[in-house]
């Protein structure tokens, strides 16, 4: 099991779209979240993932385990998700030698933008592009699992 390491921000404009080197749609639903634990399936290109996170070691990081499924198992767990579906697009943009994703979130959720860096470590520097807004690492409004169930529109 790998322990990921990321850093979520606001995005302040659309600059981002001019960098991206690829976009694509994703929708997820949660079969639980409790307790800072998740078990989420995705659909993103036809392709199916399940993904455990367990809860936060530190404010950036936890332990995360993923599987790739067909899209008819995928689909078939999206029967066992609890209410709420989190859908976006995301797109996929260089920043020096790592890649942000910037998550576009449509539905009840349209109107909020985050980009989220992967890191080797926490403490590690990176690259911020000027579309880079206000970091929101750690406030659980903006875990994916909270907005499935809290959707933005409603703040």
């Amino acid at each position: 099991m790998q322990i990921e390491t990321e850093r979520k921000f606001l995005v302040k404009n659309d600059g981002y779209k001019t960098q991206a080197v690829r976009s694509f749609r994703i929708r997820q639903g949660y079969i639980a979240h409790d307790s800072g634990r998740s078990v989420r399936v995705r659909i993103r290109d036809g392709q199916g993932i399940l993904t455990v996170k367990g809860p936060h070691l530190s404010e950036t990081s936890r332990p995360e385990w993923e599987k790739d499924l067909s899209l008819q198992e995928a689909e078939e767990l999206f029967g066992l998700c609890k209410p709420g579906t989190v859908e976006k697009t995301r797109w996929v943009v260089p920043a020096g030698d790592r890649f942000f994703e910037v998550d576009e979130f449509h539905g009840e959720n349209e109107g909020l933008v985050l980009a989220e860096i992967e890191l080797g470590g926490e403490d590690e520097s990176f690259e911020r592009p000027f579309w880079l807004g206000t970091e929101v690492t750690g406030d659980k409004r903006y875990y994916n699992s909270h907005l499935a169930r809290n959707p933005f529109k409603s703040w």
